[in-house]
């Protein structure tokens, strides 16, 4: 068992991180979890729930749930030792803030340790197109070891419903962290 964060921001697709926080806990890992501000506000927005009650679904211990104005926070600390950090989505803001060593959050905290400590950070982007300022921001992060995953779901495995475009998502996430799981992400060629 792992342990893991997953941070939501203010970009919209914030179901990607449930939906990654509920493979997690259904699959025995620890999860951590933190949203900020906006994230809060889009999740509502685009699930018609809050983060709360997506908590309490999924049973997340209240000391697990971490404030994004509290710089004090265990995962603001290289001691906090994660198997891996999260941002799913990760609006740019949070992007630049991170490539350009700004913690102006926890979210943006937990990032830069687990950058300087060289655990696994994902970074999952939504936003489209992109600017040239976030293309050199993803290549300044990935150049600092962490992975951009943009959420950019596959039709190969002919998705059916808005759901498994979101599965596909989350399993490649899983995929990079080596995590086992039963969501269809691999390519079997054309029949």
């Amino acid at each position: 068992m792992g342990k893991y964060l997953v941070c939501i921001t203010g970009a919209s697709g914030a179901i990607y991180g449930i939906r990654l926080m509920q493979a997690l806990a259904s699959g025995g890992q620890e999860v951590h979890a933190i949203v900020s501000p906006w994230g809060e506000k889009v999740l509502a927005h685009e699930t018609g729930r809050t983060f709360s009650s997506w908590m309490e679904e999924l049973r997340l211990p209240k000391k697990n749930v971490h404030s994004a104005d509290d710089m004090a926070a265990l995962p603001a600390s290289g001691s906090f030792r994660l198997d891996g950090a999260i941002i799913a989505p990760c609006s740019t803001s949070s992007l630049g803030a991170i490539a350009a060593g700004i913690s102006a959050s926890l979210i943006h905290r937990a990032a830069q340790t687990a950058l300087k400590e060289k655990w696994p950070l994902i970074l999952v982007p939504r936003e489209t197109p992109l600017s040239l300022v976030a293309l050199r921001n993803m290549a300044s992060l990935a150049e600092a070891g962490a992975d951009i995953l943009p959420a950019s779901p596959g039709f190969y495995h002919l998705p059916k419903t808005m759901d498994d475009m979101i599965d596909f998502v989350v399993g490649k996430i899983l995929d990079r962290l080596s995590i086992s799981h039963t969501i269809d992400t691999l390519w079997r060629g054309l029949k």
